[in-house]
């Protein structure tokens, strides 16, 4: 049975090996300007442009812990569970046929993010299937591949264009800067600097890193 069209359902992918302020961040601006009904996460099984990542059980464990007490805020564990690389094509398609062609669906993406996006798999297809929202942040550069720039300014639209129809808009919005990003937490906390990783962790994914040590090195452990 499809859901009833409703309000834009915001969707925010990523390996979040671990989650942290960055991506907080992201979903708070992207939920307050783009007027999301709700913003749903979905961590990637196996990212297909990633190399090993850490086991889902404690990236999705993480996850639950930092989006506790976000109202419009839940985990979609779909990617998790299917078989072979994560593409958010499969993904999207697979929400269109759920949610019918009426609700506006929404990926959100940080900037750099949008500049990888022509070396996403089938990626001409993804706004055929939702509305791409990007950040930009301040002070951030505004280059993209001449290509691409064409693709996106030809769809670009406004965040009132969310709730006028399903897919298509290429919408910008601004994000609040975090200088952060998984990959520096990661070598923080297998170095065992755990202070300065802590300034961009939500308290309740610290204290599981503290207590079941997902980053460290195997003689930490």
């Amino acid at each position: 049975m499809r859901a009833a069209a409703s309000g834009p359902l915001g969707l925010l992918g990523g390996s979040f090996d671990p989650v942290h302020a960055g991506h907080l961040q992201l979903a708070s601006d992207a939920q307050t300007a783009l007027g999301l009904e709700q913003l749903r996460f979905l961590p990637a099984g196996q990212p297909w442009q990633k190399g090993a990542v850490t086991p889902a059980s404690d990236r999705v464990q993480m996850l639950t812990l930092a989006l506790q007490g976000k109202p419009g805020w839940c985990l979609d564990t779909r990617e998790i569970g299917r078989p072979g690389p994560s593409y958010s094509v499969d993904t999207l398609r697979q929400l269109r046929a759920e949610y019918g062609p009426e609700r506006p669906l929404v990926w959100v993406l940080g900037f750099d993010q949008l500049r990888q996006l022509a070396s996403w798999h089938r990626w001409g297809e993804l706004a055929t299937l939702a509305h791409i929202a990007y950040a930009m942040r301040a002070g951030s550069p505004a280059s993209l591949d001449p290509a691409l720039r064409n693709y996106v300014e030809q769809r670009r639209g406004v965040a009132a264009d969310l709730r006028r129809r399903a897919c298509g808009s290429f919408v910008e919005f601004a994000m609040r800067p975090v200088d952060c990003s998984s990959t520096q937490i990661r070598q923080w906390l297998a170095a065992g600097d755990l202070a300065t990783a802590a300034q961009f962790l939500p308290e309740p994914v610290l204290a599981y890193i503290r207590t079941h040590h997902p980053y460290s090195p195997p003689h930490g452990k």
